[in-house]
């Protein structure tokens, strides 16, 4: 008995304790706790989630601290704010043995500094029951919302510090091309046009078709919230109680990404974590928690994304070149409307 105690006090004190991982995430990162507890497990580490706001926010404090880096890995950067994230060089390259599991289509950064994880349309979502109950036609294209039927009636993120915002500013231009997108805009704003900073803010606070209690019945959202709208109602409906607007240049197709940060004193294990990303045991845990379609091509989605989700036929199309080029002053021109 007494050999046994002495030898379990020997192999406790000689237990290495585990190491930690930060990983600096947008607000909407969530992942299942088990699936968490997994990595940990395997890895005898433990993972630390820094929430830095919407995707632009965060993208900012990951630049601010480069020469310093508070995380060792950034997740969440989408295509619309990519190439400032690999001008400014703030990741590491790593060729995951994982991206061969992930089409071709979504991986932008050829150099394996940004590997994408995931994949959704941003959207103008609509309140069924709204449009129902005042008699009023959902409106059909960019135009229509500057007619004063729809005054008041959209909340849209700022393209500044959100990248929904921005990917919804990006439809806009390749609807109306960048010599008329500005006018657009004034359109919208002299038609009761809301701004917020962030997704949580538009959708959960002012949208009526999620919380019941907003004002607007049109927000810039992902063309799956429709089908989470029913997977997670206390009680589910047979039909979405929302809807998209997926008519053409509508819609904005958004890839998220991680990358691991340089500097980061952990890089072995922040290699494991982003490999850990594009498995499928993570990659379909996504749906269910972000809201968004897994990367990786062997992953399953829930059949509510099949049932209610639109993809749009014709969705905006600009190349990463152009956004690349054009983003800061687009962003710009677009505050000197809506601010003036």
């Amino acid at each position: 008995m007494f050999p046994v105690i002495l030898l379990g006090i020997f192999f406790t004190a000689c237990s290495p304790e585990p190491a930690a991982l930060t990983v600096m995430v947008h607000d909407s990162f969530a992942i299942s706790t088990d699936v968490m507890a997994e990595f940990e497990k395997a890895n005898n580490v433990k993972v630390n989630f820094l929430l830095s706001g919407d995707a632009g926010s965060m993208l900012n404090k990951a630049v601010l601290t480069k020469d310093a880096p508070v995380a060792d890995v950034l997740y969440g950067v989408d295509n619309t704010f990519l190439s400032r994230a690999l001008s400014e060089g703030i990741f590491e390259a790593y060729d995951s043995p994982l991206l061969a599991e992930i089409p071709d289509q979504y991986k932008l950064d050829a150099g394996h500094q940004a590997l994408p994880v995931d994949f959704g349309d941003v959207c103008i979502n609509y309140d069924k029951r709204y449009f129902s109950d005042k008699g009023l036609p959902v409106p059909a294209t960019f135009e229509d919302l500057t007619n004063p039927e729809y005054k008041g009636l959209l909340v849209v993120e700022n393209p500044a510090t959100s990248s929904p915002g921005l990917a919804f500013l990006l439809a806009t231009i390749a609807e109306y091309g960048t010599d008329g997108y500005q006018a657009y805009w004034q359109r919208l704003k002299d038609n009761g046009l809301v701004v917020v900073n962030d997704w949580n803010t538009a959708y959960l606070t002012n949208f009526s078709g999620s919380s019941g209690k907003g004002s607007q019945p049109l927000v810039v959202s992902y063309g799956t919230s429709p089908a989470l709208e029913v997977i997670f109602a206390d009680q589910k409906p047979d039909k979405a109680p929302t809807a998209s607007l997926v008519g053409k240049n509508m819609c904005f197709r958004q890839i998220e990404f991680v990358g691991i940060l340089k500097g980061s004193k952990h890089r072995a294990l922040a290699e494991k974590f982003v490999d850990f990303m594009l498995s499928k045991r993570f990659q379909e845990d996504i749906p269910l928690n972000m809201g968004m379609f897994p990367a990786n091509k062997t992953a399953q989605v829930p059949a509510e994304f099949t049932k209610y989700v639109q993809v749009p036929e014709q969705p905006a199309a600009l190349s990463a070149e152009q956004i690349s080029a054009n983003r800061e002053q687009w962003i710009e021109a677009w505050r000197a409307v809506m601010l003036k």
